[in-house]
């Protein structure tokens, strides 16, 4: 067979993954946060964009558990509107400002050269010049640990290289107050003798809170007890046996500390009336809640109705009459290429939000129609779902699903869920029924737990036995592996807390 050089034609199908095309998969996947910043972001970029503010609700569609779609209330297309032109400014709040006050003489009565207080409100306000006041400028922020930590130190040392040190110290206090650093490290590094080092950490564990610069919680606990009077030999081994007490090995820790069970359990009560983590009353960061995109509530035929959460869905306009106005006085080609091309992108993205705002909305009516016990019974009714379900359900790639779950979260009647927890790996029944959910499975695992008595503690075999019998086929190893994703002690453990218990509410 001759080796030679020819020309052949060949004829095929492929997918060219366009910049375009790939900005809109991305945007499946941001959350609400993350969405409205990407729109922020090209609002600021694009002069045709403008955010609509008064725009329609996004569509309500009514479903039922078992059957398919029954109600569009708005409309395909009236909650988005990518053409109309927006209605231009008629000015009436465009007015000009007389300079009603002055930093001189004049209309003030201020001498020249003298602060009546509106020069440094500009400054910090940018107030009187033509910008917006803000607020937030006026707003007193919560003071963090080390901003009280470090005004109580020039109070508590007055040796400037005593107070180097301490501020050092100070930066390296983590939130909680504890101390995470190696005392001969630091004093070699700041040059300075160890033993006064250990003396400004002396001096800084009395500042308040009571129990910061601890470096072990037995320390933080010790300083709290001293300061309180309550710091004895006895309570002091207890301190050094935290270990046997969080094992419960009450045997050990009474012979440990030399001390009688009533006089124990009178420790672990002082104890427990302390603050383990003195610093988290400072500076706490607020957390921020949960929106959910999709809200589920339902009919009063049973049904569901499943909407998007119109607060957190993005909205624009494309001002066409803006871009004619502009275009007709465009002279330059470089000039329309650009309008042009923002009118492209500005319909791209009109398009691509409502895109993603509808292929979420058919993954939560799916998921909600395989979920239906779950919202009606509860979650020991959740169904074993997978992505491959819901894809061929409503004709889409695993991928997509994949990305229209991510950082989304679900308000239903039993609470607010992320996409993601209806997903659930399936458990083999023990006989012909259906599958379980792993989830429903672990939520059966901590009921038989909570009902279980201090003289009757269930085992993992135990309740391998008792799933069994509710017609759940587990092996041993999965209990215990669900057991301690949802942080249960041991059976073992458990006993020994419970009858701590019984023993401490005897003695009350």
């Amino acid at each position: 067979m001759a080796l030679t050089a020819k020309l052949e034609l060949r004829q095929g199908q492929q997918l060219v993954m366009t910049p375009q095309l790939q900005q809109a998969i991305r945007l499946l996947q941001l959350s609400n946060l993350e969405l409205n910043q990407f729109v922020e972001s090209e609002l600021e970029r694009n002069p045709l964009l403008e955010m609509d503010d008064a725009a329609e609700a996004a569509p309500k569609i009514e479903r039922d558990a078992d059957t398919e779609e029954r109600s569009d209330r708005n409309g395909e297309d009236e909650w988005l509107d990518l053409g109309k032109p927006v209605a231009e400014a008629d000015g009436g709040l465009d007015g000009d400002y007389d300079g009603s006050f002055s930093d001189g003489g004049g209309a003030s009565g201020m001498p020249d050269g003298a602060d009546s207080g509106w020069a440094s409100l500009r400054q910090r306000t940018g107030a009187f010049n033509g910008e917006e006041i803000n607020p937030e400028a006026f707003v007193s922020s919560e003071p963090s640990l080390r901003d009280h930590l470090s005004e109580q130190l020039p109070l508590a040392t007055h040796d400037h290289v005593e107070r180097l040190i301490g501020q050092h110290l100070i930066d390296m206090v983590d939130e909680a107050g504890y101390l995470h650093a190696d005392l001969e490290q630091l004093a070699v590094k700041l040059g300075a003798p160890l033993e006064l080092v250990e003396k400004v950490l002396a001096t800084l564990q009395t500042l308040d809170p009571v129990g910061v610069f601890a470096r072990s919680l037995a320390e933080c606990l010790a300083l709290q007890l001293k300061e309180q009077n309550r710091y004895d030999p006895q309570i002091a081994a207890l301190l050094d046996n935290l270990d046997l007490l969080a094992a419960h090995n009450m045997p050990a820790l009474r012979k440990a500390v030399g001390a009688d069970m009533s006089e124990i359990t009178d420790m672990v009560e002082e104890i427990k009336r302390l603050n383990p983590k003195p610093g988290l009353k400072f500076g706490a960061v607020q957390l921020q809640p949960v929106v959910p995109d999709v809200l589920v509530r339902a009919a009063s035929d049973g049904s569901w109705l499943i909407e998007l959460n119109s607060d957190t869905l993005p909205r624009v306009l494309v001002n066409r009459s803006y871009f004619a106005r502009v275009n007709s006085t465009a002279r330059t080609p470089k000039d329309k290429d650009y309008l042009n091309d923002c009118l492209q992108t500005a319909n791209w993205l009109a398009k691509s939000l409502d895109q993603r705002a509808r292929t979420i909305l058919r993954v939560s009516e799916e998921i909600i129609r395989q979920q239906d016990a779950f919202l009606t019974l509860g979650v020991r009714h959740l169904r074993p779902l997978n992505l491959k379900t819901v894809a061929e359900a409503i004709k889409m790639h695993e991928s997509t699903v994949s990305r229209v779950t991510s950082n989304k979260y679900m308000q239903t009647p039993r609470g607010i869920f992320e996409l993601k927890y209806f997903f659930t790996s399936a458990i083999s029944s023990a006989g012909e029924g259906e599958a379980h959910s792993s989830e429903s499975v672990r939520h059966r695992i901590r009921e038989l737990i909570d009902a279980e008595t201090p003289n009757a503690v269930l085992s993992d075999d135990t309740i391998v036995e008792r799933l069994k019998d509710e017609g759940i086929e587990i092996a041993r190893r999965t209990v215990a592996k669900y057991r301690e994703s949802m942080r249960i002690a041991s059976s073992v453990q458990r006993r020994r807390e419970k009858m701590l218990k019984c023993r401490m509410a005897k003695t009350a």
